[in-house]
């Protein structure tokens, strides 16, 4: 079973993250944050849960054995946009989806196209 501690670290490193960064979002000095992230220090479930809050996480994520973590840049900043879309008012949801709509189908005819144009 992987420990906590190792579990906060993946998340945090997958998302591109600094100790620094968590540390200053759940008002804790970074080397408490570090003792918590290396397994020196038990965390209060307080703390976890600002620790989950902070990384954008479930809870129960910390704590999921079988979660893959393999986020690259690019798809940390693809899921966090669509975390904020998630956000927004209905319409505004639309809004944005149609125009992703459009981007895909444009994308899609382009490529066809040029299929097209090889044979």
């Amino acid at each position: 079973m992987i420990q906590i501690a190792d579990k906060i670290k993946k998340h945090r490193t997958a998302k591109g993250l600094s100790q620094k960064e968590i540390a200053l979002e759940i008002s804790i000095d970074q080397a408490q944050y570090s003792r918590i992230e290396n397994g020196k220090v038990e965390p209060t479930l307080s703390s976890l849960e600002k620790i989950a809050d902070a990384l954008n996480v479930s809870l129960t994520e910390l704590f999921d054995d079988n979660i893959v973590l393999d986020i690259n840049s690019y798809d940390k900043s693809a899921i966090d946009k669509l975390r904020l879309v998630d956000e927004l008012e209905e319409e505004e949801k639309k809004s944005i989806f149609n125009i992703i709509d459009i981007a895909i189908s444009r994308k899609r005819l382009k490529d066809n196209l040029i299929e097209a144009l090889k044979v």
